[in-house]
């Protein structure tokens, strides 16, 4: 719960709120060499960066950005019901954090619709 309250993007949930997320989370660490999501594929899953660098590319325009701790990936996919946009690969060992289709709509995609413009 407390690295999930430093993504920016959680940092507006109640407290009761982001423990009840913790819980349907998941946490893996993946290594250098495969990627984590590839574009084309259909997305079922949202991504929050814990440790690490995961380094983000598109087949017709290449290298994009660089993600790090407080970043996340994935969302486009689960919010558009489209598939992935772009590749995503660890360029170290990472640790993430991510949450499946049914948490995501019901704690994630409203925090996008409160976003700024």
């Amino acid at each position: 719960m407390t690295e999930l309250s430093r993504i920016g993007l959680l940092s507006s949930l109640p407290g009761e709120l982001l423990i009840k997320l913790a819980g349907r989370m998941q946490r893996e660490e993946f290594m250098p060499g495969k990627s984590i999501v590839t574009e084309g594929e259909e997305g079922d899953r949202l991504y929050f960066v814990l440790s690490g660098l995961l380094a983000v590319t598109q087949e017709r325009r290449g290298p994009r950005r660089m993600l790090k701790p407080g970043d996340y990936f994935g969302e486009v996919a689960l919010a558009m019901d489209i598939p992935r946009t772009a590749t995503v690969f660890p360029v170290t060992p990472v640790v993430l954090a991510s949450c499946d289709r049914e948490t995501f709509d019901e704690f994630i995609r409203p925090l996008f619709s409160d976003e700024p413009n």
